[in-house]
């Protein structure tokens, strides 16, 4: 698996103190924020389910884990990419360090709950909800290839 071009792994800085923490997850002067906003929206899965794949024409996502862990897909679909055909795989959870993950239009993307707890996802999109923008692909689409379903690897 690689890394796709455009895709950011955002690191955020966390303020803890005695009540707790606090972090800013998106500003809108960050230089990786610059399509703007559309949309907020939040999803919550139950261990085991799995989201996959959606694509956008145009769209770009802000990924953000409150609780719980998601493992996170992506497969470049942008024929003009450098890195057309590359899977990306990454974790994303509220016990690892807190980022927020940018997706780029044309950059399938998917996700499965893992772990014992619900996942909670929120995510800014650049554009409001429109159904001609949003895409599907099957979760074992087999140009992908990608196996939601597999097991942890034992090491």
């Amino acid at each position: 698996m690689g890394k796709i071009e455009g895709v950011v792994v955002q690191p955020l800085t966390r303020h803890p103190d005695d009540r707790g923490y606090f972090e800013e997850l998106i500003r809108v002067d960050d230089s990786w924020f610059t399509e703007g906003f559309g949309q907020l929206s939040h999803s919550k899965m139950y261990p085991g389910v799995v989201k996959a794949w959606h694509i956008h024409k145009t769209q770009i996502d802000w990924w953000y884990v409150a609780a719980g862990r998601l493992l996170v897909a992506l497969h470049d679909k942008r024929p003009d990419s450098p890195t057309f055909s590359v899977t990306q795989e990454l974790y994303l959870g509220d016990d690892l360090p807190p980022v927020v993950l940018k997706i780029p239009a044309g950059v399938a993307h998917g996700c499965r709950a893992i772990g014992g707890e619900p996942a909670h996802l929120f995510y800014v999109t650049s554009r409001t909800y429109d159904p001609d923008e949003e895409g599907r692909i099957a979760y074992n689409d087999l140009e992908i290839g990608y196996d939601w379903l597999r097991n942890p690897p034992i090491k």
